[in-house]
């Protein structure tokens, strides 16, 4: 299992909060997301047997809600 938390500056309300968290956990391998609101930061634990890190920052960009470089 891998863990990263990235900045999301996009993230401006509760809808955004839920967009995020039901776009990634539909992805294969991810086991756990969770995105603060106040602090504007997504936590996203996956399988990296199962997808690779460049998948669900893909899927977040198609979503409009890209992390930080």
């Amino acid at each position: 299992m891998m863990t990263k938390t990235v900045h999301v500056p996009g993230i401006s309300c509760g809808h955004c909060v839920m967009t995020i968290e039901k776009e990634l956990d539909d992805l294969d391998g991810v086991e756990d997301v969770k995105t603060e609101h106040a602090s504007k930061r997504v936590t996203v634990s996956w399988d990296p047997e199962v997808t690779d890190w460049t998948v669900i920052e893909d899927t977040m960009k198609e979503i409009n809600f890209p992390p930080a470089v």
